[in-house]
């Protein structure tokens, strides 16, 4: 798992880069990123393609659709962070420190994950 904390003010786009590179360094293997419209950028795969193979794929819903759908792939990100915000700490942004934030993320994943191994094991 990678986390990576930015301030308020940097943009999602502009922050993107970064939590690939990320996890890039983390974990080399990874061949395909997957992100909704707003990271519909040349730049960003552009960048990408200069330190690694994989592929940015822009998971977007159909034009034909009105209302809402479950999208391909994008539920396990929105699940997921529906997760981490049950954590108290995570609900509100109180932290002032980055390792701070980024330590009570990793937290939160991994109580997660030991319910999921708990649970499995019973």
């Amino acid at each position: 798992m990678s986390v990576v904390v930015h301030p308020a003010n940097v943009q999602d786009t502009n922050g993107a880069f970064p939590v690939m590179r990320a996890a890039l360094q983390k974990h080399p293997s990874i061949s395909k990123f997957l992100a909704d419209g707003g990271y519909q950028l040349p730049r960003l795969s552009a960048a990408l393609a200069e330190i690694s193979t994989a592929t940015l794929t822009i998971v977007k819903r159909p034009q034909t659709q009105k209302g809402f759908a479950v999208l391909p792939k994008r539920w396990i990100v929105e699940r997921t962070f529906a997760w981490i915000s049950n954590c108290r700490r995570l609900a509100k942004d109180y932290e002032r420190h980055i390792k701070s934030a980024i330590a009570f993320v990793k937290l939160a994943m991994i109580k997660i994950m030991l319910r999921r191994l708990a649970r499995a094991n019973m």
